[in-house]
């Protein structure tokens, strides 16, 4: 036999196979008990994907973040949800996210020897935290010490030492 007749052969066969497919798919879509008037099941979308498929509640809150524009936002919200997973245990423990705007995380230490040690892994947690939440999320870290008490209270301040002025 040669090659021409090989193919001729197995075209043949695939047709016969396909013909006994399609004639068994025609008995199944027959009209069943109830006559002429029966209503066939109606499919909803095929065998392929479509919109109308239900879907997990996470791609679809995806969806309507992307379509509102507020993936930036709920990005945002994702460092300051899992800041641990994000650093790590150790300066979770001791740094806390304040803010992000434009960009720029804002934390703030629990020591300034914490706000120093900061400073120094600043690279390496900006590319853990670029690797776990998204490139153009976070920018810059800025670094702050902890928060001391103020003593100035209210829009006028008048320049001095302040209250220790009446510590006898």
């Amino acid at each position: 036999m040669r090659g021409v007749d090989l193919a001729k052969m197995a075209l043949a066969e695939a047709r016969a196979a396909n013909k006994v497919k399609r004639d068994a798919a025609k008995a199944a879509q027959a009209p069943r008990a109830g006559g002429a008037n029966a209503q066939r099941r109606r499919r909803w979308s095929g065998p392929g994907v479509d919109n109308r498929d239900p879907q997990p509640l996470g791609a679809l809150a995806a969806r309507i973040a992307s379509d509102r524009g507020w993936s930036d936002k709920l990005s945002g919200g994702t460092v300051f949800g899992s800041w641990a997973k994000l650093v790590g245990a150790e300066v979770a423990e001791h740094a806390t996210p304040i803010a992000l705007k434009d960009g720029e995380l804002t934390v703030q230490a629990s020591s300034t020897a914490w706000a120093t040690q900061l400073k120094l892994l600043q690279r390496q947690l900006l590319s853990q935290i670029r690797a776990g939440v998204g490139k153009d999320v976070v920018k810059r870290l800025r670094v702050q010490g902890p928060a001391a008490p103020s003593w100035r209270y209210g829009p006028r301040h008048v320049s001095g030492r302040g209250p220790r002025d009446t510590y006898g």
